[in-house]
């Protein structure tokens, strides 16, 4: 279905270059209209936290100044948290006047920026026809994705097919040398260290894979990086004639958000636990029903990262090794404490290893290692002892 879209909205671009060589008449914008990308910083929600992206469109003969907005979504949606946790919640295309979207930004008191996109009269018709085709009500939902298919990502497409006669190029073949995950902990200061634990819980293997320059253009900031950069990365090209693909970003409003406060930091907490942990166990004083605590709580978190990967259509949660060290064999060795089958310690003793070097490797929450910890000296602590051989006396 995607791909037919595409392939129509191809077509459409034909048609209607076809038609605005023969007459300018047919075009829906006059001459003097133009295109902007609009970029949105970070708010304090935390939905905001990786910023916005938009397409702006304005044209004085027609009266006409829009802002195409793709990270829309409804929260009356029915179901709306459970689809979203199945990654089935549908985002839409919507279009309000720009004073009104700014409004917004200047409420949430975020910074927000344009970079006018260097199209001719009809690159610019063409985007329109685009984005008004995108807006039809039987065309606006598609199916997000956090770093696949998202607010940015549909912009930077855009721009792409606007151009009929003109190639766009940003350095396609660039492979970068930072992942998805890199990115994402890129937008999470240290005022956001429990958020950071929490995507880092949630993502899996596929977030690690180093991604190209058009694939980090799946977060707005970076986006407006990548368009803007040094001379030649983004370009308009035809005939060898080369023009930058946008001008300089132009700052509409500034960030006068309050500076969010540093909570007690996930690692000092864990780490705290686990030094509680091993001074309780060296005394052998550690009870029995902490260790069930432990041990149920980390299995359901297994249990629920297991759902993320195979009970859910999100890319990004797909192979999440977190599940070795939360992983549900907890829940039986919770129930047999002692009496857990001695290679089922072992096996979760080889799995605590193993997910602790994935996130070494992999630079993930810090506060993960000693969580990992505290798991690994409690079911240690389950694994029965050699009986010492008395000592015979002469």
């Amino acid at each position: 279905m995607k791909k037919k879209r595409l392939i129509g909205l191809i077509w459409l671009i034909v048609l209607l270059s076809l038609t605005g060589s023969a007459s300018a008449r047919s075009l829906p914008l006059s001459d003097s209209a133009k295109a902007y990308v609009i970029t949105c910083g970070p708010g304090n929600d935390f939905y905001t936290t990786f910023g916005h992206s938009a397409l702006r469109i304005t044209d004085s003969a027609r009266g006409i100044d829009y802002v195409y907005n793709y990270g829309t979504f409804d929260f009356d949606t029915p179901h709306f948290y459970w689809k979203f946790a199945k990654g089935k919640l549908d985002y839409c295309l919507s279009r309000t006047d720009f004073e009104s979207f700014m409004a917004v930004y200047d409420w949430e008191r975020r910074w927000v920026s344009e970079q006018r996109l260097n199209f001719t009269p009809q690159e610019v018709n063409n985007l329109f026809v685009i984005l008004e085709w995108n807006y039809l009500p039987e065309n606006r939902y598609y199916r997000y994705d956090l770093v696949k298919d998202n607010c940015a990502t549909r912009v930077r497409d855009m721009v792409m097919i606007a151009p009929s006669h003109r190639e766009v190029q940003i350095d396609w073949m660039h492979d970068g040398d930072y992942s998805y995950r890199y990115f994402l902990h890129s937008c999470m200061d240290n005022s956001l260290e429990w958020w950071r634990l929490g995507v880092d819980l949630l993502l899996g293997l596929p977030t690690d894979k180093k991604c190209s320059t058009v694939e980090n253009m799946f977060l707005p900031v970076e986006m407006e990086k990548r368009f803007a950069g040094a001379a030649g990365t983004s370009l308009l090209v035809k005939d060898n004639q080369e023009e930058e693909l946008v001008d300089d970003p132009v700052a509409l409003l500034q960030d006068t958000r309050e500076p969010l406060h540093r909570s007690f930091p996930p690692v000092v907490v864990f780490a705290l636990l686990l030094a509680l942990v091993s001074i309780l166990s060296w005394k052998n004083i550690w009870p029995r029903w902490a260790d069930t605590i432990l041990f149920i709580v980390a299995g359901l978190v297994g249990c629920f990262l297991i759902f993320m990967w195979f009970g859910t259509d999100h890319w990004c949660t797909k192979w999440n090794l977190n599940i070795l060290w939360a992983s549900p064999l907890l829940i039986l060795i919770a129930i047999r404490h002692k009496k857990s089958p001695l290679w089922g310690l072992w096996l979760q003793e080889a799995c605590f290893l193993v997910a602790a070097a994935w996130i070494v490797v992999c630079g993930l929450a810090p506060a993960l290692l000693p969580i990992i910890l505290t798991l690994a000296l409690r079911v240690a602590c389950l694994i029965p002892r050699k009986p010492q051989q008395p000592q015979r006396q002469r």
